[in-house]
Order: structure tokens, then C-alpha cells, then sequence
């Protein structure tokens, strides 16, 4: 039998404690090993049970979660998942706590937190699991800025399309940053809710050389810039409106539990750019992204799975390695310079 996965709950509501606690209690295979009102208390309790996963609070006395979350990723990096009122918004707090080393995040409820955080269970069980089997690394705060890499002009024709899941949302800026803003246009569907891919597209945008925006349904996809699914509503697909590349947002359920699906983007892609497109796998839990990888190599693409040793969660790569669609399994600061290696050598016929 394993050992059931061990949980600690920083939170400075009682109610929240009690209903953290019967929600991973009742999850089976994990357990609540303590919680703690604020961060000096969890500090002790994080040394007697050496928990597999942490969620953590925002605002809370004596010290605020984020100050506690840069310090524990520093000193002791572990497994963390945000359970904030705060994440809701899709602010700058959301994305700090990812940058800083949180796994994940899941929204507290506003109001009837009772009934609210009881219909995110499954949501919130699903990201501690996928949190307790990831790598979270210690954080420097000395680290230089990547190198611009460069590419010379490359046909509009060419594309490359990035699916990413938990750990994704730093595995993408680190693609994405050194990246020339005359690189092929990128479709990038990241696993997240509604509300949050706006901010999440303008943080890039403040980093990258391309123009990142959220994507837009009809839009025309153009070489320089990156064009991010929104979250919770849409699938992003890639469509033709005559010679051009254009956006096609899809309303249609989730497919892998997801919506957006990576799966959707991927297999779009396949049919309308086949050789002329580059796929890359990043860091996720599950299978997304797996089948349509596989489709985009079997349509010509050249495919990039990212490799165990830089993924947070190895789970959707690791599933496109197995069945045999990744062309290449490539450390995460290796996979910019490849795909764009690899689309400027690209061509074939476009499948319609």
C-alpha cells in the first residue's frame, strides 16, 4: 500500500481549517497531517510531519503568505497550492505565487464558502495530487535574464504551438522570454479558469520581445506574436480564412477534463499547418496534449516533449514520449532554440 499523501493547511480561518481538513480527509489515499493559523505556526508544524504538499493563504496575520512563500521556496522548497480569495481577481498576486514556486492555486469562494468550496473539491483534490508528485526547485533571486535568441525571417506559413499544464505557467515564460520578436507566430494553451489568462498574457507581454494578448475569436495569426487560450470558456482552435492563419475560439465541452484542451489546439493544428508547425509539451498532470501530439507528428510537424528532469509534474510529456509522438525530449532552456531551429527548416503541404 502506499503511504497516503500528507497534507498541511495554512490558513487563518477556523471554518476554512475545518473545511480543508474534511475535503482531503475524505479524498482517499490522502490525509490532513495538521493545520495552522498563520506561517510561524505552520514553520513548526512543516518541521514535525514533513508534509507532501502545503496550501497556503494570502492574507494572514503576522506574516503575509506570499513573504512566507518566497521564504519556504528559498529555505525548503516544497509542494505548495494557493488557496486564496486573492487568486479569484487573476492578478498580479496570482502570478507572484506561481513565480515565487507555488504549484498551483484554487479559489476561495466569496460568499456561502461552505457550498462553494464543497462544488471545487474534486478541482482542489485534483491539483493537491498533481502538487505532491511535483519537483518544486529553490528559488534564486540572483539569476541573470536569458539570452535573446535569434532566427532569421521565417514564412508566415510557419508556426509553433505550446500546450502546458501545473508548473506551466513558469515553464512558459522561460520559453517564451528569450524568444526574438521575429519568431514564428506561437499558439499557447495553458490549463487555467476563466479570468486569469488576461493577466497572465499581459505579465508575459511585459517580458517578452513578441506581443503576447489573450486570443481573440477571428483574429489573424500573425509571425511576432503569441496568441494565449483563454481560460475556463473556449478551446483555442487554429483555423484558415482563405491564405491567412486566423483563431477559432470553440464554446464545446471540456476534452480531458479541460477546457481549453491542449488536445483540441494540437489536433487544429495539425490539420491546417502539418509540416509546417513545431508542437512543444511542457510540465502537467494527466494525458493532455498527448493524442494531438502524436497527430501533429504523424501530419509532418516536428515535436518537443519536455524532459523529466526540468518538468514540475512529468505527466502529459511523459504520456506523448510513450505513445510515441514527441520527435524530441529536450530540457526546458533547450526547447526555444530547437523550435525555432526546426520551424525555419520546416515546409511541406498544408492539410485542408
Amino acid at each position: 500500500m502506499n503511504a497516503p499523501i500528507k497534507v498541511l493547511a495554512v490558513d487563518d480561518s477556523a471554518l476554512m481549517r475545518q473545511l480543508l481538513t474534511a475535503i482531503v480527509d475524505e479524498a482517499p489515499g490522502m490525509e490532513m497531517v495538521a493545520t495552522a493559523p498563520d506561517p510561524y505556526a505552520a514553520r513548526e508544524l512543516i518541521k514535525r510531519h514533513n508534509p507532501d504538499v502545503l496550501t497556503l493563504d494570502v492574507e494572514m496575520p503576522r506574516m503575509d503568505g506570499l513573504d512566507f512563500l518566497e521564504k519556504l521556496m528559498r529555505l525548503r522548497p516544497m509542494p505548495v497550492v494557493m488557496v486564496s480569495s486573492l487568486t479569484e481577481r487573476g492578478s498580479q498576486i496570482t502570478l507572484q505565487a506561481l513565480e515565487l514556486g507555488a504549484v498551483d492555486f484554487v479559489a476561495k469562494p466569496k460568499v456561502n464558502i461552505r457550498d462553494g468550496l464543497a462544488s471545487a473539491a474534486a478541482d482542489l483534490v485534483y491539483k493537491l495530487r498533481a502538487a505532491a508528485r511535483s519537483r518544486p526547485a529553490a528559488r534564486s533571486t540572483t539569476a541573470a535574464p536569458p539570452a535573446r535568441l535569434t532566427t532569421p525571417a521565417i514564412s508566415s506559413e510557419k508556426l509553433i504551438a505550446v500546450g502546458a499544464s501545473t508548473g506551466g505557467t513558469e515553464a512558459l515564460r522561460r520559453l517564451l522570454e528569450p524568444m526574438p520578436a521575429n519568431a514564428p507566430a506561437i499558439l499557447v494553451t495553458q490549463h487555467m479558469p476563466a479570468g486569469f489568462t488576461a493577466s497572465f498574457a499581459h505579465r508575459l507581454d511585459s517580458l517578452c520581445a513578441l506581443a503576447v494578448a489573450e486570443a481573440s475569436h477571428g483574429q489573424r495569426v500573425l509571425p511576432g506574436h503569441v496568441y494565449i487560450a483563454p481560460g475556463g470558456e473556449t478551446h483555442m482552435k487554429l483555423a484558415r480564412s482563405g491564405a491567412n492563419y486566423t483563431i477559432e475560439l470553440d464554446p464545446s465541452g471540456p476534452v480531458n477534463r479541460h477546457r481549453p484542451s491542449v488536445d483540441v489546439l494540437f489536433h487544429s493544428v495539425a490539420r491546417y499547418a502539418g509540416a509546417n508547425a513545431v508542437g512543444v509539451l511542457l510540465t502537467g498532470m494527466g494525458a493532455d496534449g498527448a493524442d494531438g501530439m502524436v497527430a501533429m507528428r504523424e501530419a509532418g510537424a516536428t515535436t518537443i516533449a519536455q524532459d523529466q528532469a526540468t518538468s514540475v509534474v512529468y505527466g502529459m510529456p511523459a504520456e506523448a514520449v510513450a505513445r510515441g509522438g514527441a520527435t524530441y525530449e529536450l530540457p526546458l532552456d533547450e526547447i526555444g532554440a530547437k523550435a525555432l531551429a526546426r520551424v525555419a527548416e520546416a515546409g511541406g503541404a498544408v492539410r485542408i
